[in-house]
């Protein structure tokens, strides 16, 4: 096949998943194209021509995208998917109109804004470091933080897996911080806290990319409407632009 387009930009914008998941998904033998499994990253397909189908159901023509902005309860897995792990699922609290996949991810213990989302494109903008989408999380510590301590967060840590460090902390009292981070490895902020010498007693995300979870009840989901959709794609159409058609 001489021209079209990546697999995985194929899968977004149909709306199956975001490029990273859809990366995954054919490493690990689930799409096939013309009834012949695919394994190899970067391989191309004709949307005119050709048929894809995700374990074994045809991907179609998408909807218009939705995004939803979920306010995730403790104890909730950012999964759309059952697997090894116990717990309820996401889509235990969400419509079932589109095929919904979580924006990034919330550990299992933690709470908060969780955007929600068919648009693949749109979750490539806001997971990718490139793009810069920062996270605000408001966090209880024990114990309270010293100045040196909120110092150190700022200037950075080392964590077992490379350099870490806040972009902002701001004290809302001596015991809960809000935190703006970058970028999110697993756990990270709970790994950056124990390493200036306190514990996380609860963690909730209260913004991502500009959006914030404001009084949204736990469990419960808005839509957003289409000005804010617009927004968010036109906060990152200039690093999308220059960016390369990849994960």
């Amino acid at each position: 096949m001489l021209e079209g387009i990546r697999l995985n930009r194929y899968l977004a914008q149909r709306g199956v998943c975001s490029r990273r998941a859809a990366d995954r998904m054919i490493e690990e033998g689930r799409v096939e194209i013309n009834q012949r499994v695919v394994r190899q990253l970067g391989t191309l397909v004709d949307p005119d021509r050709d048929s894809v189908c995700v374990d074994g159901e045809l991907v179609s023509e998408s909807q218009a995208a939705k995004v939803l902005l979920f306010h995730k309860p403790v104890g909730v897995l950012s999964t759309c998917r059952r697997g090894r792990e116990i717990g309820p699922i996401i889509l235990d609290y969400l419509p079932s109109d589109h095929r919904y996949f979580p924006v990034g991810r919330l550990d299992k213990d933690s709470a908060g804004l969780l955007i929600v989302t068919d648009d693949g494109e749109l979750a490539n903008l806001l997971t990718h470091p490139r793009f810069g989408a920062h996270k605000v999380y408001r966090v209880e510590v024990d114990p309270p933080l010293q100045r040196r301590q909120i110092v150190q967060l700022s200037k950075g840590v080392v964590l077992d897996d490379g350099p870490a460090r806040a972009l902002e902390v701001e004290a809302v009292n001596p015991q809960v911080l809000d935190i703006t981070l970058g970028e999110g490895r697993k756990r990270q902020l709970r790994r950056m806290i124990r390493a200036v010498g306190a514990d996380v007693v609860t963690l909730t995300r209260i913004e991502h990319a500009g959006l914030k979870l404001g009084n949204l009840k736990p469990g419960r989901w808005r839509e957003l409407s289409g000005r804010e959709v617009e927004r968010l794609k036109r906060l990152f159409s200039d690093s999308h632009e220059n960016s390369p058609d990849e994960e």
